[in-house]
């Protein structure tokens, strides 16, 4: 793409608006224009408006697809509907005029040449997830201006009153495009340290020209580990045996040192059944390690809370108090000045950094935020921020949302115990619930996020189309089983239940028929269970990961 000026446009000419670019991507049928049609408002951050990306335009640069053959038309199509269904996951954001993809801490510590670079040269790589798009037009500064980075995650900003005192209260969760995808295919973290499902989240209070931000990370635990759908309702994870993992998990915790200072890890897994591997590995690696700036606490939300008792995370929350009022929060004042810088960070994970996770940080952000509505002068000293019927009512349903949001985004449906996010305690409801959104996620995961994997990685760039190449991964044959055996199991089921429902002449020739037809399915089932990772779709376009 080249910024032309023409002053006159040809009357027969078909103009629309936008309201940003996207980017490019090659397809099959040559290079697309992504780009932003419709935006909504989320608020204002410091005085700059923020956007939530709406709607989109995918928009051909050849006006024909006649120089294709038919299994190329049809890949065409195929990829053209990976990167729309990338584009209809509910989560983009951009401001024109703001960088979204630095914490109000990072910003601050910026220097003036730093803020006269355009909002794409200094980006966050971590968090743009249209980097890939926009690499043609890195080089082309005149085009900065109209293409933005665009954040996936979950923003949400209120105006609120405590004590007569109007504050702006905002949470910006931002997920990172490195080792992107979904929940059984993308575990662990890659040869860079980058663990899959990171998300950095950031709370912002501003009131009366101060403004102060807490920020806490989530992602997978950060060693080679793999969770491959097999039909099972939980897949056994598996450590893998042959590669270094203290090498990717001391990148890991570098980066993380170098950019957010010292790590709490609080690792909320189960400490009996299939977890319990994976919390003994963590710990057993963090000793390894030998590096004081990291901590390492584990904590069994199920064991803990079971039954109900959901009172006790406060203890876990009073575990870690002396270590959170050390750290501390980013604060500023009326007239600019830094007061206070946050100095460590709560790292948190379960299995999928999702549900269990989202609970742990809405209470250390409340805390956190308790102590910045003090110091900026909102709440009264010895005044709660439970007892804020009004403003409660506020936090706790934007922590379930950007719950819901993050566990969509991942996991494919809403986030569990999220009842008790928005109501302080587990209902009867929101176990049922939780049921019906774990049945959701168990199909998804089996039956379509394989596509939903390819679609991530066309749209990152961790998959390229080579025009000039006439084959794709799209076109790979099933084995012989994949269409037998549940023929065969369901035809074997159907006869079992005619033959219960229309009786033969003798009860014991019923009987036969039955156990016969019953033994037909039951085996069948057996068999196609035992062969599990033939029966789930499983992505196409990047080699699986090969693990012991």
């Amino acid at each position: 793409m080249i910024l032309t000026v023409r002053k006159d446009i040809p009357p027969h000419a078909v103009t629309r608006p936008i309201c940003g670019i996207m980017g490019t991507i090659r397809l099959v049928a040559g290079t697309y224009l992504i780009v932003i049609t419709k935006k909504k408002k989320v608020g204002d951050l410091l005085g700059h408006a923020v956007w939530k990306a709406m709607d989109f335009d995918v928009i051909s640069y050849k006006k024909t697809v006649l120089h294709l053959t038919d299994n190329q038309m049809q890949d065409n199509k195929a990829f053209l509907s990976m990167i729309n269904s990338v584009l209809l996951t509910d989560g983009f954001y951009f401001a024109t005029d703001y960088d979204l993809t630095h914490t109000l801490q990072r910003l601050a510590n910026t220097s003036p040449e730093f803020q006269e670079m355009s909002l794409l040269e200094r980006a966050d790589q971590r968090f743009v997830w249209n980097g890939h798009l926009l690499r043609e037009f890195m080089p082309q500064p005149e085009l900065h201006r109209f293409a933005y980075p665009v954040v996936h995650g979950f923003i949400i900003m209120k105006s609120c009153c405590i004590n007569g005192k109007i504050f702006d209260w905002n949470i910006i969760s931002r997920r990172s495009c490195f080792r992107a995808g979904v929940r059984y295919y993308v575990r662990g973290i890659d040869s860079e340290g980058h663990a899959a499902n990171f998300v950095e989240t950031e709370q912002i209070v501003q009131y009366s020209g101060g403004k102060a931000s807490f920020v806490q990370t989530r992602g997978s635990i950060p060693f080679y580990w793999s969770q491959r759908p097999n039909l099972k309702y939980k897949p056994k994870p598996q450590i893998s045996k042959t590669i270094d993992h203290l090498d990717g998990f001391q990148r890991h915790f570098d980066s993380q040192i170098i950019i957010y200072g010292k790590q709490v890890i609080l690792n909320l897994i189960d400490q009996k059944g299939s977890e319990k591997q994976l919390e003994q590995a963590f710990d057993k690696m963090v000793s390894s390690l030998g590096n004081r700036m990291v901590k390492y606490i584990a904590f069994d939300f199920h064991k803990e809370c079971s039954r109900m008792r959901w009172h006790r995370l406060q203890i876990l929350v009073d575990m870690v108090t002396e270590m959170q009022d050390e750290y501390g929060y980013f604060l500023v004042d009326v007239d600019g000045n830094v007061l206070v810088q946050q100095e460590g960070m709560f790292r948190s994970n379960c299995m999928d950094c999702l549900d269990r996770t989202n609970v742990i940080q809405s209470l250390l952000a409340r805390r956190s935020l308790q102590s910045q509505l003090e110091r900026l002068g909102v709440l009264h000293m010895g005044q709660r921020i439970e007892d804020q019927a009004d403003f409660e009512k506020i936090y706790k349903n934007a922590w379930a949302d950007n719950a819901n949001a993050c566990a969509k985004q991942y996991a494919g449906t809403g986030a569990l115990k999220t009842d008790f996010t928005r109501t302080g305690k587990r209902t009867q409801w929101g176990l049922v619930m939780d049921g019906w959104n774990s049945m959701i996620r168990y199909y998804k995961n089996n039956f379509s996020d394989g596509f939903r994997q390819d679609s991530i990685d066309l749209f990152l760039g961790n998959y390229s189309i080579d025009e000039a190449d006439m084959t794709t991964p799209l076109h790979e044959t099933k084995d012989w089983k994949f269409l037998t055996l549940p023929i065969i199991m369901v035809v074997a089921f159907s006869m079992c239940i005619i033959c219960l429902l229309m009786a033969g002449d003798t009860w014991t020739e019923t009987l036969a028929y039955v156990l016969f037809w019953g033994t037909a399915s039951f085996v069948t089932a057996g068999v196609i269970l035992f062969n599990g990772r033939e029966f789930v779709d499983a992505p196409k376009l990047v080699q699986k990961e090969k693990m012991d």
